[in-house]
C-alpha cells in the first residue's frame, strides 16, 4: 500500500498570521577553516530563526547549565540548517551566531554592570550590541579548508603550527580544568596560559607529540609566549567584543571588554 502522506501546517502562519523571522549571520571565518566535507566549508553566512519561548526553556535548563551547553543548543535550536556541527565552529563563528540570536530575541540594547578601568568603580552600563564590529580571517590557512596556521617564534626561532579553538576544544579544556580542581583542591596556580596554549600548538619545529609539546608550552621563552597569543588574539576570527564606557564617577571614557553576565539571556524590563 501506498504510504499516505499526513499534510502539514505552519500553525503560527496559517492560525496566527505570524512568521517566525529568518536573517542571514555573516561567519567571521568565511568557512575556510572548514574541511570540503563539512556543511559549514565555504560559507560565509548561516541562517538563524528568532529566538522564541521555546529557546527560553533552553536557556532555563538547568541540566544544560550544569553541564555547560546552553549556548550550544541555544544555537542548535535557531540554526535553520540542521546538518550544521554547532561544536565544530571556531568558537568566533559561535560568538557571532550567539550575539545575533541575542540580538533577534531581546533587541540589540544591553545592560550590564561593567568596572571602570580607571578608578575601578562598578556602574550600570548600556550597550548597542549591534554595533561590535565583526573580526574576520584575515590570514591564509596552510592548507584550504584546514584549521592550521603557522607563526614563527621570536626568540627560538621555531615554527610553530596552531589552531583557533572550537566548541568542542572550550568545552574540553573546562572539563580538563575541573578535574584538576577536584583531584588539586588547594592548588592556587592558574594555567589558563598554558592550557590554551597546549590546545592550539599542533607542532613546533615539525614535532607533534603532545607530551613533547606540552612540557614546550610551559617551557617555552616568556617573550615567545606572548607574541603567539598575541598573533593568535590578533588574527581569531569573531566578533570584538570590546566597547566603549563613560563612566559616571570619573567620568572617563574608556574601552573595556563587554561584560557578559548572567542576564545577557534574561535581561531587565
Amino acid at each position: 500500500m501506498p504510504t499516505s502522506h499526513i499534510p502539514t501546517q505552519d500553525i503560527m502562519k496559517d492560525e496566527f498570521d505570524w512568521e517566525i523571522p529568518v536573517e542571514a549571520v555573516p561567519i567571521p571565518s568565511a568557512g575556510q577553516v572548514y574541511p570540503a566535507g563539512s556543511s559549514l566549508h565555504g560559507r560565509d553566512r548561516l541562517e538563524i530563526k528568532a529566538m522564541t519561548a521555546r529557546e527560553e526553556d533552553i536557556l532555563a535548563s538547568r541540566a544544560l547549565i550544569q553541564q555547560g551547553k546552553v549556548v550550544s543548543r541555544l544555537i542548535e535550536s535557531c540554526l535553520i540548517d540542521k546538518s550544521v556541527n554547532v561544536n565544530d565552529m571556531l568558537l568566533g563563528d559561535k560568538n557571532a551566531l550567539m550575539i545575533s540570536i541575542r540580538i533577534t530575541g531581546y533587541g540589540s540594547l544591553y545592560k550590564s554592570e561593567s568596572t571602570c578601568p580607571s578608578c575601578k568603580k562598578q556602574s550600570k552600563q548600556e550597550f548597542n550590541l549591534s554595533e561590535l564590529e565583526i573580526k574576520r580571517l584575515t590570514i591564509t590557512p596552510v592548507k584550504p579548508g584546514e584549521n592550521i596556521f603557522e607563526f614563527k617564534l621570536p626568540v627560538t626561532g621555531k615554527d610553530v603550527l596552531f589552531k583557533f579553538l572550537t566548541g568542542i576544544d572550550d568545552e574540553e579544556r573546562s572539563i580538563i580544568a575541573e578535574r584538576k580542581k577536584k583531584l588539586m583542591p588547594g592548588i592556587e596556580i592558574d594555567e589558563s596560559v598554558t592550557s590554551r596554549l597546549t590546545q592550539q600548538v599542533l607542532s613546533v619545529a615539525g614535532i607533534t607529540d603532545k607530551n613533547k609539546l606540552g612540557y614546550f608550552v610551559k617551557n617555552m621563552p616568556a617573550r615567545d609566549s606572548r607574541a603567539l597569543r598575541t598573533y593568535i588574539e590578533k588574527h581569531s576570527p569573531g566578533i570584538d567584543m570590546s566597547t566603549w564606557m563613560k563612566c559616571p564617577h570619573c567620568t572617563e571614557a574608556s574601552k573595556v571588554n563587554l561584560p557578559i553576565g548572567s542576564n545577557f539571556f534574561w535581561p531587565e524590563e
